[in-house]
């Protein structure tokens, strides 16, 4: 059976649940009258929300559907499955519930609005699939107007399980991590994410290339604000050109933009014992026998079906888990690198073929839940 079938059959991932089976001898206490007092001591002080309601283990995922992964801006409808099977991913790998929410409009005013009038029913929001550069607005207005984690698993996510293959693939070829020269192909929301985490952890070479090449400062074609802002960042030396000029003398290609953009001749030009995360899914930018032939000693991607499976489903069980348990309003940089540490931390002598535990691996979201 394939995924319209088994859709069409089932009508969606998703459902809502009783918590208790309703009966003649409970109705006045789960609804009417009983329900009242729980609403007037909730009025009164409305922190007991995250006590007396759902609120204290519900997610809000969120997505205009303007850059769904692979798909690219298919709008509310289009995006929904998508946002049902990452509800799915909440409630199977950390026992979350989560409703998708697709917003029937792409204006970032309006947007902040929507989710800002909606937040009074959950204890955390997971934007999802918003195009960039909107999605750094958004998430940003939202984290300061909010007083619950705002999350954009897309940017965050991402960037967090790249660090932590990363310590893993560095400690594997014997560089040091903080000295490595690296290239991010891709400058949306992931891989804007990636530079400024990766800069946070303490790793200063790093150059950003878009489809218009290397990113520097007075760079006038396919620029705006984000890309003027890590333009200045990144790329120190101000190199131009495209991105296999970027990859002269480089140790790490991080790709987080389109398939079968590099060819093994490409990765050649790379320092020796090079690091190749190519993430473009379901193609990566580079299959990892042609990155292999090329010269790369380490090879991961977003795919299930190779070693090493770059996969943000790593990351945003455990953050939320942790979060709504500590109850904990801002996710911060320093949550981020100690994630990223903790899931690195899990491979205790970590292989070309083994620098990041499974995806499915549910011992993650314990170690996550502890940095918190």
């Amino acid at each position: 059976m394939n995924a319209i079938q088994l859709s069409k059959k089932i009508g969606g991932k998703i459902e809502v649940k009783s918590k208790k089976k309703l009966t003649k001898e409970n109705l006045a206490v789960l609804y009417t009258p009983g329900v009242a007092d729980v609403s007037r001591a909730i009025a009164k002080n409305k922190k007991l929300s995250f006590e007396y309601t759902i609120r204290k283990n519900m997610v809000a995922v969120v997505s205009d559907g303007s850059a769904v992964l692979g798909l690219g801006n298919i709008g509310p409808e289009g995006a929904l499955p998508v946002m049902e099977g990452k509800a799915l991913l909440f409630k199977e790998l950390a026992g979350i519930d989560a409703f998708p929410i697709v917003l029937d409009t792409q204006d970032t005013d309006k947007i902040v609005r929507l989710v800002k009038n909606i937040a009074p029913t959950f204890g955390g929001i997971n934007l999802e699939d918003i195009s960039a550069p909107r999605c750094f607005e958004i998430e940003e207005r939202l984290k300061k107007e909010l007083d619950i984690p705002v999350f954009h698993d897309d940017q965050h996510g991402t960037a967090i399980v790249v660090l932590a293959g990363l310590i893993n693939a560095c400690q594997v070829v014997k560089k040091d991590i903080k000295k490595v020269e690296v290239v991010i192909s891709g400058a949306g929301a992931a891989g804007m994410a990636i530079a400024k985490l990766l800069l946070k952890y303490g790793i200063k070479n790093i150059k950003l290339v878009d489809s218009r090449g290397i990113i520097y400062v007075g760079r006038k074609e396919g620029m705006n604000w984000i890309k003027d802002e890590m333009a200045k960042l990144t790329n120190l030396e101000k190199r131009k050109g495209g991105l296999v000029d970027a990859l002269k003398s480089a140790d790490v290609f991080i790709g987080v933009s389109a398939p079968g953009i590099l060819k093994a001749k490409d990765i050649a030009v790379m320092n020796n014992n090079a690091i190749v995360f190519a993430m473009s899914n379901p193609l990566p930018e580079i299959m990892p026998e042609e990155a292999k032939e090329g010269g790369a000693k380490i090879v991961a991607t977003g795919r299930s079906d190779y070693p090493n499976q770059i996969n943000n489903v790593l990351v945003f069980p455990g953050i939320f888990k942790g979060a709504l348990t500590k109850r904990v309003k801002n996710i911060t940089d320093n949550h981020k690198i100690k994630v990223a540490k903790a899931i690195a931390n899990m491979i205790k002598n970590p292989t070309a073929k083994k620098i990041i535990p499974s995806a499915l691996n549910k011992q993650v979201i314990k170690k996550i839940v502890e940095v918190f």
